[in-house]
């Protein structure tokens, strides 16, 4: 498990104008109410057929590989941790085997050449044994990736095609234990030695140990290690290097691992601590990508400018982070399948007939507890399909020193992947828990899954960049716009740099201004669009979102401003309004995640399913606007009156979607074999 940060940016999406209004047309009329709706019907198969999109036969060949293993989920209790982490690795090597692995990998190194491909592979990977996914990501996605991304053709023909197939094991060794996410802090250093044309990697102190380091305790030979880089007693920042660990599988003279031990979960993969003494290794061990020491010890790179260089190669592993936020996503899918097919066969109390108990799903309140969960699964699904779609576009094109390069669609990417990966492992330790607890007693029962799903998806909120360091960079982004000076820009220069701009400047340069704007065109009432529009119109449910988004950046930028021109410490400023710019960021990406769902359902043909998708749609909108209505209540937006009818309309579409629930959550696609839960679910 590593660390990596990437400056994420503000995003600029289009002005979303679905159907005013939820219209559905029949093409089996059912019995209709007194208002006139009719109950949908969900295909369950089209629905799915729907979520798995361009990849439905990567996905496809990913579900047949889980339940051929679908044993590894009774080993993780019988085994011994030793035992269990070879059990892992070696159904990692088998899954190698199949090419599900490798589809990322150019296709003359045995890969699939396919980037979209790998990462719907990986997000199906969550169905099953957790730790499987996590020793997948870090051979092909954090070690393979390193590779791939920041070395060149001499480092893809000596290991590109032993990593893809898991002849070679390696390792992602970046976090060291008193740096965490601060990466351009690392304290590991390589020094060239231009006599012997080698670097010598070594470990300063225990701060900079390499830490949480997954595959270093038992299995990695080789590790791609950031250090920084000195030449001639200059340094140039973090640079990455492939340096042997264990041959054989005897650790090196130089090199000390020592194993994390137990940890919370997967404790399938071998996370471990890496200490170097005077490690050498040659020249040409540098993955140089973005920088080159010459043989006599010149330093050369393509890009003059030391942070922004730093940051170019960290925004090529961002591959990692878009991986977890839909493994993230995945896993609450499992756990939301199991707790409403329970929910929908598991009876308590005579509350409606004295003859037969109710079902649980029946209790408005259990409805309130997972339909609102599920409706929030589907659009962060539809939100990562924006976001996986986007790396496959990016990294499918030049290179970011190549001629044509687009920079401003790799900030988007890298802002759009950190608020989603945010999001979506959020939601899963939320999700999870709450499934757990819709279970009772059987959800304690490590065979009903939930115990592996907690324990396992908890740490998905800190690797990949803490959840709370990603939403303050996408902030920076929103606040910046990504200005000329951006890449020199620490937390203090941010502040001074907003500081000195004028608040209404800030706010203009940011794409959802514009946005509220344009949406407000399409709503009834003027300036009091936020109580004549209707609380099913898609655009006023944009419109609310846009505001509370577009005002929270002000709010920021006018903290900010009235700190520095009060003469206090830049640092003290940012700090007292840090909750402010997590605010700020997360509902930026809370925006993101209803357009991208608003979108998806808006361009699908009348049916059925649009009805179902829109009926989700709405109670994610709405229960998104409950879940924060003192602040709309604060700043005008929300009435008393209007905040009580979206409560009572969210239980109106729970009741219209609770018959669909089980089609909802069978659409999802887990096999069958990764439930288990046999008493739970039948």
């Amino acid at each position: 498990m590593a660390t990596d940060q990437v400056p994420p940016i503000a995003e600029e999406m289009p002005t979303v104008e679905p159907e005013p209004a939820r219209v559905r047309v029949d093409e089996k009329p059912a019995p209709a109410d007194a208002k006139g709706y009719r109950q949908p019907e969900v295909d369950v198969e089209a629905l799915r057929v729907l979520l798995d999109g361009r990849y439905r036969e990567v996905r496809d060949l990913v579900r047949a590989n889980l339940a051929e293993h679908a044993g590894i989920l009774l080993d993780v209790e019988d085994m011994s941790t030793a035992d269990f982490r070879e059990r892992v690795k070696d159904v990692v090597v088998m899954m190698a085997e199949t090419g599900q692995t490798g589809m990322g990998f150019p296709e003359e190194y045995g890969g699939g050449g396919d980037i979209g491909a790998s990462i719907a592979a990986f997000e199906t990977l969550a169905f099953g044994d957790l730790s499987v996914l996590v020793k997948v990501g870090v051979q092909f996605g954090l070690f393979g990736g390193a590779i791939l991304q920041l070395g060149t053709k001499t480092h893809h023909d000596a290991h590109l095609a032993d990593l893809v197939t898991g002849r070679t094991m390696g390792c992602f060794a970046m976090t060291e234990s008193g740096h965490g996410s601060n990466v351009q802090a690392l304290g590991t250093t390589a020094t060239y030695d231009a006599e012997a044309e080698e670097f010598v990697i070594t470990t300063p102190d225990d701060a900079s140990r390499k830490d949480y380091i997954g595959n270093a305790a038992a299995h990695a030979e080789l590790a791609a290690v950031f250090a920084q880089l000195e030449v001639d007693g200059v340094g140039h920042g973090v640079h990455a290097f492939v340096v042997p660990i264990r041959d054989g599988g005897r650790v090196l003279d130089g090199v000390r691992i020592e194993d994390c031990g137990p940890k919370m979960g997967l404790n399938g993969v071998d996370n471990g601590r890496i200490w170097f003494d005077g490690v050498r290794v040659p020249r040409t061990a540098l993955l140089n990508q973005f920088a080159e020491v010459t043989p006599e010890g010149r330093y050369l790179s393509p890009i003059d400018n030391p942070n922004k260089r730093f940051f170019t190669m960290l925004g090529t592993l961002v591959q990692g982070r878009v991986c977890v936020g839909g493994a993230g996503i995945n896993a609450a899918k499992v756990a939301l399948t199991i707790a409403t097919r329970y929910a929908a066969r598991r009876r308590q109390f005579e509350a409606t007939s004295p003859d037969e108990e109710q079902l649980l799903l029946d209790y408005g309140m259990h409805q309130r507890r997972l339909l609102p969960l599920v409706a929030r699964t589907y659009a962060l699904h539809f939100a990562q399909e924006v976001v996986a779609g986007q790396l496959h576009e990016v990294f499918s094109g030049p290179g970011p020193t190549e001629e044509g390069n687009d920079e401003h669609a790799r900030r988007m990417l890298e802002s759009r992947a950190a608020g989603t990966k945010a999001l979506g492992t959020w939601h899963a330790t939320r999700t999870i828990q709450e499934c757990r607890e819709a279970c009772g007693g059987a959800g304690y029962i490590s065979k009903n899954r939930f115990a592996a799903l907690k324990a396992d998806t908890d740490v998905f909120t800190s690797f990949e960049g803490d959840n709370h360091v990603l939403l303050q960079l996408v902030a920076k982004g929103l606040l910046t716009d990504y200005a000329g000076e951006f890449e020199d820009m620490d937390q203090l220069g941010m502040a001074r740099f907003v500081a000195g701009l004028a608040v209404e400047t800030v706010v203009e340069r940011t794409a959802v201004h514009k946005l509220v704007q344009s949406v407000r065109d399409l709503l009834p009432g003027g300036d009091t669009w936020d109580q004549e529009a209707g609380l099913l119109d898609p655009n006023y449910q944009l419109a609310m979102l846009r505001f509370r988004e577009e005002h929270m950046i002000g709010g920021v930028a006018r903290r900010l401003k009235r700190g520095i021109d009060q003469k206090m410490n830049p640092g003290a400023v940012f700090s007292r309004v840090q909750d402010h710019v997590i605010a700020a960021a997360r509902a930026h990406t809370e925006r993101l995640v209803l357009e991208a769902f608003v979108a998806r359902t808006a361009a699908l043909p009348d049916g059925d399913l649009k009805v179902a998708l829109n009926l989700l749609c709405d109670l994610h909108a709405l229960t998104t606007i409950e879940a924060d209505r003192a602040w709309f209540m604060e700043h005008g937006r929300l009435s008393s009156a209007r905040s009580k009818a979206i409560s009572r309309e969210i239980n109106s579409l729970c009741r219209k979607i609770r018959p669909l629930a089980v089609d909802l959550v069978d659409a999802f696609g887990v096999p069958e074999e990764m439930l288990r839960s046999e008493e739970l679910i039948g």
